[in-house]
């Protein structure tokens, strides 16, 4: 019988692959059977450490580093993707940084820098890859909940996910033809390092936690689970679609 939910074979790029999201959709990926670049840009320590865990279990995971802010960090990523993948089933782009600040004290800077990582990087990249994508590849973006929901100090961040999910969905139109699919997947509130920065994170989490009508905040483990769906051929029929995972946080308010 056939596993429509495995990716071996596959040949997959995560940009953020390495920390929080992407870390577990970057394993998630190898162990069902994927050929997987992670791309970094800061952190080495969790980049090796990743690596040293892919090689205990014997799956393929690399990690490769690059600002996809930069004309040379891109160019970095690209050349390690030609150089180790002979064409590409997937690229997940979760990626993203941000400024959280109130509205006045945001500036042009602080809009370039986010808009750059978290929609021009998965635009450009998309672009860079696409005659190198096979037929029935998949392109899939991580989003957040601010991308439809305004969230205090995440208007840069918020409505840069709601550019993406945009984006997504025209790319997907266009590139229906090719036999490329597009999605994105929007955790809700999940547990990472990204939350230090935030200045009111305990209150956050709480009323996170209070909202979900599962009592509980989602995992990394599920949005992985979920994106490795979005990536199989099992979701053949899946095309411009950002599926939630938030354990029904939204439907409730």
């Amino acid at each position: 019988m056939n596993d429509f939910f495995s990716l071996k074979g596959k040949r997959v790029v995560v940009t953020g692959g390495t920390r929080g999201v992407g870390r577990a959709i970057s394993l998630q990926f190898a162990r069902a059977g994927a050929q997987v670049l992670a791309n970094y840009v800061r952190d080495s320590k969790a980049a090796d450490e990743l690596q040293e865990l892919a090689a205990k279990e014997g799956i393929t995971l690399e990690a490769v580093r690059g600002d996809l802010t930069t004309e040379k960090g891109t160019d970095r990523l690209i050349e390690a993707t030609v150089a180790r993948f002979p064409s590409v089933t997937t690229f997940v782009h979760c990626a993203a940084t941000g400024v959280h600040r109130p509205f006045p004290e945001l500036t042009l800077r602080h809009f370039d820098w986010t808009y750059s990582l978290n929609v021009r990087a998965f635009f450009e990249l998309s672009h860079r890859l696409l005659d190198r994508f096979e037929k029935g590849a998949s392109i899939l973006g991580v989003s957040s909940d601010g991308a439809v929901r305004a969230i205090p100090y995440y208007t840069l961040v918020g409505s840069s996910k709601g550019a993406l999910e945009s984006l997504v969905r025209h790319m997907a139109a266009e590139l229906a033809p090719r036999q490329i699919r597009v999605n994105a997947i929007s955790p809700g509130t999940v547990l990472t390092d990204a939350w230090k920065v935030l200045p009111d994170r305990e209150q956050r989490l709480a009323e996170a936690i209070r909202r979900s009508p599962t009592g509980r905040l989602v995992t990394v483990d599920e949005v992985a689970t979920a994106a490795q769906f979005l990536c199989s051929d099992a979701a053949a029929g899946v095309n411009g679609h950002t599926l939630v995972v938030d354990g029904g946080a939204r439907i409730v308010g």
